[in-house]
């Protein structure tokens, strides 16, 4: 096996496990606020990455990591992780999980520009071909009208739970809401396709697990001097008491920042950005499934007929 076809396994697993972690999320924000998710959820992955590291390497925190990896994986994680992540997990409140992963329709190419411009990576034409029609598979999920997914236990915040006033932005209507989740799709793509690249440029062969320690380390002392600023430290007091949220927030941190952005770092240092963007931005049309079976959605002609044309080039992928 290539270590490019080992990569792209590596960013398969790494959409599954986004999709899991965008579900889990995108409960915890409607129930204790995005920006809370975001702090906590580091915390939690940044105690998973020490007891790991520490069994399987001998160290809590990648010391042997020179003066370079430190510094680009630093910058790296205060650009996705802080900038990035910041306006994508808002949308998950504003949009709901499935339409904010639109965002994941313009990440793949954005990274594959920004890999070329920064890492001088190339494609063939073939696989232009291949992410081509994956994006265009995403695009058509993700933009197919469907019902919305029915409320569950874990997104009706109760009484105790700290209110919507908890979001970045206070704003008057839903259909500001809208809006603001577009906005920050955009600027959450942006910081995922560059935070990405960063990241490959910084430890182009370094150990993905701790480098994304070192990403997740920088990422929570940004969101700790936010909070410093904002003076939020009580609303993350009273999140951390919610038991629902931080369930969802613990499976969302093993799933997200701990497995998923490691193997995601994984499949970019083997298969290349561009591909590894392509490939886990198939989290869309992983959440079709979920979402019949969890939620009993329906499914439309132009949803299956997306999933079926993604499918065919994440296929392509591995063929060329």
């Amino acid at each position: 096996m290539t270590a490019q076809t080992v990569g792209q396994l590596a960013a398969l697993a790494t959409a599954i496990c986004w999709t899991v972690t965008s579900l889990s999320f995108e409960a915890a924000g409607k129930r204790v606020g995005s920006l809370q998710v975001n702090l906590i959820r580091l915390a939690l992955a940044l105690g998973m990455f020490s007891v790991y590291l520490a069994v399987r390497r001998g160290y809590v925190l990648p010391i042997d990591a020179g003066a370079h990896v430190w510094i680009w994986l630093s910058l790296s994680g205060l650009v996705g992780f802080v900038l990035g992540d910041l306006f994508l997990f808002q949308a998950f409140v504003d949009l709901g999980a499935r339409r904010a992963m639109l965002i994941y329709s313009s990440v793949p190419p954005m990274t594959a520009l920004i890999g070329w411009a920064i890492l001088g990576e190339r494609l063939a034409g073939l696989q232009l071909l291949a992410m081509g029609a994956t994006v265009a598979g995403i695009v058509l999920v993700t933009t197919a009208k469907t019902a919305a997914l029915p409320t569950t236990s874990a997104s009706s915040p109760p009484s105790t739970a700290v209110p919507s006033a908890s979001t970045v932005i206070r704003v008057p209507s839903a259909e500001s809401h809208k809006v603001r989740g577009v906005w920050f799709a955009v600027l959450g793509s942006v910081g995922q396709a560059l935070g990405l690249v960063l990241g490959r440029y910084g430890a182009p062969e370094y150990d993905a697990f701790a480098a994304t320690q070192i990403r997740v380390l920088a990422g929570l002392i940004g969101f700790v001097l936010l909070f410093v600023v904002t003076r939020r430290w009580r609303r993350v007091a009273a999140a951390v008491r919610d038991r629902v949220a931080m369930r969802h927030m613990t499976r969302g941190a093993f799933f997200g920042p701990f497995v998923g952005v490691s193997l995601g770092l994984f499949a970019a240092q083997r298969a290349g950005t561009g591909i590894a963007a392509t490939i886990i931005a198939t989290v869309p049309v992983m959440l079709i499934p979920v979402t019949v079976f969890l939620f009993h959605d329906k499914v439309s002609v132009r949803e299956t007929a997306g999933a079926v044309l993604a499918v065919a080039g994440v296929g392509l992928l591995f063929l060329v």
